[in-house]
């Protein structure tokens, strides 16, 4: 398994963690929820992924860097992304698309953490 380096980088006055694994940096949603929501960092990303923008945005950029993206179950997703009803979490996505764009993670360096794509090597 390839070791986790953690680093910080200050948004307004905000510390969001980095964390870098081999050549792939994940930024923290988590910490830039709390920004908002100190006490219901996970609400404020669950809202975020019922967005319609958000659930296209992400299958976007699933398609471009992800061969394995389910897609049938993301335009699952799409048809009822912004409906009253529509409840979605980092980790039902991951789950149901096969995503690598969003890291949902417990213990040491919990929390939700957004992919960028790889660094030209």
């Amino acid at each position: 398994m390839n070791k986790i380096q953690k680093s910080t980088i200050a948004v307004q006055g905000t510390a969001i963690t980095i964390l870098t694994q081999t050549i792939n940096d994940y930024i923290s949603l988590t910490d830039i929820a709390k920004h908002k929501e100190p006490d219901r960092s996970d609400h404020v990303i669950q809202n975020w992924m019922r967005n319609r923008n958000t659930i296209e945005f992400l299958g976007v950029w699933e398609r471009l860097n992800n061969a394995d993206f389910k897609s049938l179950e993301f335009e699952g997703f799409k048809k009822r992304a912004g409906l009253n009803s529509f409840v979605l979490t980092s980790k039902q996505w991951i789950d149901a698309t096969n995503a690598i764009g969003l890291v949902s993670k417990s213990g040491r360096y919990g929390g939700t953490y957004a992919h960028q794509t790889a660094k030209n090597t």
